[in-house]
């Protein structure tokens, strides 16, 4: 006689899920509450308090006194990074559309990889798009979603690493670093991100040869970099900036477009942020040149002002992305017929990301990213001119679109040309005068308390 097998669902499951729209009634209120306290939120909090780590519960306690716990013992330490006046890194906030899209992409929880699962690869590919005629990128450029600058660093870099092998004879995908020659790394002032690429890769985070740059000032003395090239014997990757984090200077694309005619190097450009000043009729011209770029890092969770994580890996070559991380599992599909997603890009596992700018590029258009943009950068631009006139601080570099670097008597959190400062970013949609006003108030209240 067949025994009959009885499997029960957990207690605090079933009730969850029998509870589920009250739970996500009381998340958006939550979230309500939050968001309206950003206004008064500290930007950053140093909690002096944490809770000990608890053990793990033998039977949970549900969704809902989880999330009383959370809201008792952590909600007070979360930061006001989402909000007008955290200028810290460069982090944007979330649009309204942005976040609804966000909360879709948890709810439908989609793993956009084969086209034949669901719409959602298609999704991804209409973002791309949509970026791409953001930032002005020709058609030729492939496009896919990752975690962010440092992941699209790495993929552009891995297929730089593929090319190289690539005019050696060598297939480093398939058979690794052991058959390929020692080659030129060279840049001037490259992102922590793309050395930790570099680590991450195999080749090391010393083997970025430095190329000068010009007098007081991050970028690229491109003359000298043709001197270097010209010594060389063999293929070289160029890694360009498109806005170094410091003081957003762009490397002179349109000459390493000119120099690419006439030797044969890789050249990527990480614009993590600066990508974004194509939006503006001001400030596109610091790109030009760019579509001469063989592979490009842009970030989202920045000045598309999504949530974290996000970002986009641009490569002018996706046959040699599609070498780099194709995938040999059968359920994944063949990668020379109609790859899946999952072929492009290092993670098997693909959030559905792409949906939070989808929404948030569909919602405010051309226009509306051309709005933050150059609003930011008018902030920046008077935060810089309050500098100018103050004799508490002093302008480290000139405001170039959004960052502003400058020195006080005392108070480090990075370092320019050797001298400590203080770095301001200004990526947030919701940033207003008020909140200029209030953080140039603390600023100088501070410096006299020294």
């Amino acid at each position: 006689k067949k025994q009959q097998v009885v499997i029960y669902m957990n207690q605090q499951l079933n009730l969850d899920k029998k509870n589920q729209a009250a739970l996500l009634a009381t998340a958006v209120q939550l979230t309500t509450e939050f968001l309206a306290s950003l206004d008064s939120r500290k930007a950053a909090v140093f909690p002096n308090n944490v809770p000990d780590q608890a053990d793990l519960p033998e039977i949970g306690l549900g969704a809902a006194a989880a999330l009383r716990h959370f809201q008792e013992r952590y909600e007070a330490g979360l930061s006001g990074s989402a909000g007008p006046r955290y200028f810290g890194f460069v982090t944007g906030g979330s649009t309204p559309a942005a976040l609804l899209g966000d909360w879709l992409a948890a709810a439908y929880d989609q793993n956009p990889t084969a086209a034949e699962d669901s719409v959602a690869p298609h999704v991804e590919q209409e973002a791309i798009r949509w970026l791409r005629q953001l930032f002005g990128l020709p058609d030729d450029f492939f496009g896919a979603f990752v975690s962010g600058a440092t992941m699209s660093n790495f993929a552009g870099l891995a297929q730089a690493r593929q090319w190289i092998g690539q005019q050696q004879g060598v297939n480093v995908a398939e058979d690794g670093l052991w058959g390929i020659r020692p080659f030129p790394i060279l840049a001037a002032t490259p992102h922590s991100s793309a050395k930790k690429a570099l680590a991450m890769l195999g080749l090391g985070r010393q083997a970025v040869t430095p190329v000068p740059t010009l007098p007081n000032r991050e970028a690229m003395n491109v003359a000298a970099l043709a001197e270097i090239l010209a010594t060389l014997d063999q293929p070289a990757v160029v890694i360009a900036s498109g806005g170094t984090v410091n003081t957003v200077d762009f490397d002179d694309l349109a000459t390493l477009a000119e120099l690419k005619q006439k030797f044969n190097f890789w050249l990527h450009l990480d614009a993590a942020f600066g990508g974004f000043a194509a939006c503006s009729p001001q400030f596109a011209h610091l790109l030009t040149g760019q579509e001469a770029a063989d592979s490009i890092t842009i970030d989202a969770h920045k000045w598309l002002n999504v949530p974290y994580d996000s970002a986009m890996t641009f490569p002018r070559h996706p046959e040699l992305q599609l070498a780099a991380f194709q995938n040999s599992a059968v359920y994944l599909g063949d990668a020379n017929e109609n790859p899946s997603l999952a072929h492009w890009t290092p993670q098997n596992s693909r959030r559905f990301r792409a949906l939070p700018a989808w929404m948030t590029l569909l919602a405010y258009g051309r226009s509306g990213y051309r709005d933050i943009v150059e609003r930011n950068c008018a902030q920046a631009r008077w935060l810089g001119e309050q500098i100018e006139h103050s004799e508490q601080f002093r302008l480290l570099a000139p405001v170039r679109l959004n960052c502003v670097c400058f020195t006080p008597a005392s108070l480090t959190q990075t370092v320019y040309q050797g001298q400590p400062a203080i770095r301001a970013a200004f990526s947030n949609w919701q940033t207003e005068k008020r909140d200029l006003e209030i953080c140039w108030d603390a600023l100088r209240e501070l410096v006299s308390e020294k």
